[in-house]
């Protein structure tokens, strides 16, 4: 914390201040918080359709259900980022909102397994619900340390800082994706009445949301946030902010930079892809691989099924914590732009080859892909993006930014469905394949993309040209 403390006095003679670089270990602290929230999320992510269908929802009805926490998400981003940039306390800029979202998802892990003792509401009602507040507590948490990174970082470090923010969203998906199963282990796999979820997920909900406190936790204490003196003396071109409201926010969005116009497009394609793999992968694999009909919920081989889809989403998350690590270099020798068009190919063949999968093993193969283009999927776009949005405005971009993550999972819910149940039969299998193309769709829109960041690539366009 020393860099973050020494803050440099030349302000108060007239210079311009510059932002010091920090440590790798003071890096790490910034984003460990966000550890803890990818743990909740992953158990969210991997186990919530599978829980719904528990609580009797069809297959075709999957992608409504989760249509809750991407509208909720493209309200409270926005917001959240709006009024963190205009947030100073004791706790810091960032850190109350963060704080409070990650109490909100703890409360909700303990209760979305457990949506069936309210005995006087419909358990998938509630279920969807508690989904939905979850999810709205997971994007108040998360937009915060996007802007942290924009805050505390020096340009220069950025791409280090998205890539360990990576890494530590990684790991913490792999604890959360594998626990299911690893509890299973110890437990032994049983067949569930129906209407209940299996226990090995429940227990699983509640060490998430201890986990996640307990990192965030961690981050408050160990991270020091700059003040408003400090903060000016960094950006003393930009004029202070007059307008008020949140009218304010849809005159940003009006005003937002080419190359955030231009990567609404290939973020468009990339989550359209990711909505569809988190929703139907439980009910794809569990129909294609182990040859589960759809209706089935209570036997043996529906819930191996689940386990084994947690376990495979550990391991893309694995895969991902890992290659988020190189990614600076590869960024550093090719370009940002070639680094993520390559991750999201990776992506998109490995969504394609789970259709050619017979047995569960092979899926490792289709996992390694996606780990790569998820680890990209979370650090490049905000690696470009942050070096084009006004520094005094982080938080409202980053939170607007989301919108081009929540419209394409809003459009995907209300036809996903739809199209796996008219257009492909009631085989999921193909809503992957169809995510797959989406993925290379986006490999090749993000090349496109104006980096003014990325000085070497710019001048090949030129010398192209």
């Amino acid at each position: 914390m020393t860099a973050l403390k020494e803050t440099i006095k030349q302000p108060l003679k007239g210079a311009v201040a510059e932002r010091p670089k920090l440590s790798f270990w003071q890096i790490f602290n910034m984003s460990f918080g966000f550890l803890g929230i990818q743990f909740g999320f992953a158990l969210q992510n991997g186990n919530a359709s599978r829980i719904l269908q528990s609580f009797g929802a069809d297959v075709e009805h999957l992608s409504l259900f989760w249509l809750a926490a991407p509208i909720t998400g493209m309200i409270v981003q926005p917001i959240i980022g709006h009024y963190s940039d205009r947030t100073w306390n004791r706790l810091g800029r960032r850190k109350p909102y963060f704080l409070a979202g990650g109490i909100l998802s703890a409360i909700a892990l303990f209760f979305m397994p457990n949506a069936s003792l309210l005995l006087f509401l419909p358990p998938v009602m509630v279920g969807a619900g508690v989904l939905m507040i979850m999810d709205a507590s997971f994007n108040v948490a998360m937009e915060p340390f996007r802007a942290l990174i924009g805050d505390n970082l020096p340009d220069s470090q950025r791409s280090l800082g998205f890539s360990v923010q990576t890494f530590l969203i990684g790991t913490g998906a792999v604890a959360g994706s594998v626990l299911p199963w690893v509890i299973t282990q110890f437990t032994g796999t049983q067949q569930v009445a129906a209407g209940h979820v299996q226990n090995n997920v429940i227990y699983s909900f509640y060490v998430g949301g201890i986990v996640l406190i307990s990192c965030l936790l961690w981050t408050i204490f160990k991270t020091k946030e700059y003040s408003p003196a400090e903060y000016a003396a960094f950006h003393p071109e930009e004029p202070e902010e007059t307008e008020k409201g949140l009218s304010v926010i849809l005159k940003d969005f009006s005003r937002m930079p080419t190359a955030m116009r231009q990567l609404g497009l290939v973020q468009f394609f990339s989550w359209f892809a990711l909505f569809s793999m988190w929703v139907f992968a439980s009910p794809a694999i569990a129909q294609h691989v182990f040859h589960v009909e759809p209706k089935d919920t209570t036997s043996a081989n529906f819930a191996k099924a689940g386990d084994w889809v947690t376990l495979m989403f550990g391991v893309y998350n694995g895969i991902s914590a890992v290659y988020a690590l190189c990614l600076p270099t590869i960024a550093r020798l090719t370009s940002r732009k070639i680094a993520h068009a390559f991750s999201l190919m990776a992506g998109g063949a490995g969504l394609i080859s789970i259709f050619f999968v017979t047995d569960p093993r092979m899926l490792i193969v289709s996992m390694t892909g996606i780990g790569l283009a998820w680890a990209s999927i979370l650090a490049m776009p905000y690696a470009i993006l942050s070096g084009s949005i006004p520094a005094k405005k982080m938080g409202v971009y980053m939170g607007i930014f989301n919108f081009f993550i929540t419209f394409p999972q809003i459009i995907n819910g209300f036809f996903g469905g739809w199209i796996v149940k008219n257009l492909f039969g009631g085989q999921p299998i193909y809503a992957l394949v169809l995510a797959g193309i989406f993925m290379l769709c986006a490999a090749i829109s993000v090349l496109y993309v104006q980096d003014d960041g990325d000085i070497r690539f710019s001048k090949k366009l030129t010398s192209i040209k």
